[in-house]
């Protein structure tokens, strides 16, 4: 029941950011590998993505890769939420009956690894159905799948199993670092909001409180692996399923740095923010208000 809660959780947030993941893979796609000015810009922020890809794609272009993006949230965090709560219910995560920064970081790295791995052919879909755009405003590699089946048949016919876990070898940081510094941080933000006695201990403005505080660390900490994660994902391939830009994750993370800068590495930190904190703060609350809910109905 703790895997259901926890993917539930994240589905329901999902269906109101998407469209905001769909803006921020498009913003961490542009301008990729070329210095700033040499390159068109299509975007110009997260307002004026929203206003261009809702105007050219139309409104269902705002919730491209929303099938696939749920059944990655459902997987992925159904698994990291899941194991994280069994490992919170058996006082693992405790030193002396308060919050231990440490044992939450290894948990929720922990329970991030697992999760990236089971998510990850999904979420290769989701970002390559997301970056789909028509030409005038198109932006990184143009995959041109029709749908979520669709994708999955095309990329195991042509790379085999393997190549449906093309790029988790960035999933895995990405996923870990996020993981450990929002469950850690939310754990903790969670106890020092109880501690301070703002609200009563069983409101639901706790867990609300302490996601708020979690997103904004959150997006600091994981844009930067977000970024280099995408293209990876997104990146044109050979016949032998190996990458046209990029060897790996440090090959990637080194080129981006190098020829965009440290910026290259925040392109999108706007969109990241409106996208990772609402769904950061939706996931967390619906995630422990669902835990208490079942709680009570045992």
């Amino acid at each position: 029941m703790d895997f259901v809660l926890g993917g539930a959780a994240a589905c329901g947030a999902c269906l109101f950011t998407n469209p905001l993941e769909v803006v921020k893979t498009r913003m961490q796609l542009q301008g990729e590998m070329k210095s700033r000015g040499t390159y068109r810009v299509y975007y110009r922020n997260v307002f004026h993505a929203f206003y261009t890809i809702g105007k050219v794609d139309g409104l269902a272009g705002l919730q491209k890769g929303l099938v696939p993006g749920l059944f990655y949230q459902f997987f992925m965090n159904g698994v990291r939420l899941g194991s994280y709560a069994i490992i919170e219910s058996a006082g693992y995560i405790h030193t002396n009956g308060r919050v231990s920064a440490v044992k939450t970081t290894l948990a929720g790295a922990s329970a991030g690894v697992v999760g990236a791995i089971m998510g990850s052919p999904v979420y290769l879909v989701k970002t390559h159905l997301q970056s789909q755009s028509t030409s005038s405003i198109a932006v990184g590699h143009q995959h041109r799948h029709e749908g979520m089946i669709h994708a999955l048949k095309v990329i195991y016919r042509q790379h085999g199993i393997l190549g449906l876990w093309r790029g988790s070898s960035a999933a895995i940081p990405r996923v870990s670092i996020g993981s450990a510094t929002q469950l850690s941080t939310f754990s903790s933000s969670k106890e020092l909001v109880i501690d301070l006695k703002v609200f009563p201990q069983d409101s639901w403005l706790v867990p609300l409180s302490a996601g708020m505080i979690s997103s904004v660390m959150v997006v600091l900490a994981m844009t930067p692996f977000d970024v280099v994660s995408t293209r990876l994902y997104n990146q044109p391939v050979d016949h032998m399923g190996k990458g046209q830009l990029y060897k790996g994750f440090s090959d990637c993370f080194s080129k981006t740095l190098k020829k965009e800068g440290l910026t290259g590495l925040y392109k999108g930190l706007g969109a990241s923010y409106f996208r990772l904190g609402p769904h950061t703060i939706l996931s967390l609350f619906f995630w422990d208000e669902l835990r208490k809910l079942h709680q009570k109905l045992r």
